[in-house]
């Protein structure tokens, strides 16, 4: 099965042969600045089943700290995922188009959500970051 994703302008697209897995939704201060939203919301994949489809020079890249970073189009700004260690490994579920076939598993950085922020009942959440293997 593959996966599409782009951006908001439509100038740099994506796709994933195969399938996403450990899908979360982070409420801490970086994500919500990331994306000018309550949470960030994405999905990890592996690396070596994604491809750039166009647009690729079209791609900014700002490193977090020294291990990881966000890469966003230089167009419209449309977050599209993201570095750990040297390769693009997650993607925010909101540049993919149609249904991505995967369910948000948890909410991390519950205990850093924004004040005007409701969640829902009967969520998965964890006021950092989860235990290991959940």
């Amino acid at each position: 099965m593959a996966i599409n994703g782009k951006c908001f302008c439509g100038s740099i697209s994506y796709q994933i042969d195969g399938c996403l897995r450990n899908a979360e939704s982070c409420h801490c201060s970086r994500c919500r600045k990331m994306l000018g939203s309550q949470a960030s919301v994405f999905a990890l994949f592996e690396p070596d089943k994604f491809s750039w489809l166009e647009g690729e020079d079209l791609l900014s890249t700002y490193n977090t700290d020294e291990n990881s970073g966000i890469q966003f189009c230089s167009v419209c700004g449309s977050t599209l995922g993201g570095i750990y260690q040297g390769q693009f490994s997650w993607v925010t579920l909101g540049c993919i188009e149609g249904d991505p076939e995967i369910k948000i598993g948890k909410h991390i950085f519950v205990g850093s959500k924004a004040k005007w922020e409701v969640l829902p009942e009967n969520i998965v959440q964890y006021e950092a970051w989860p235990p290991e293997n959940t």
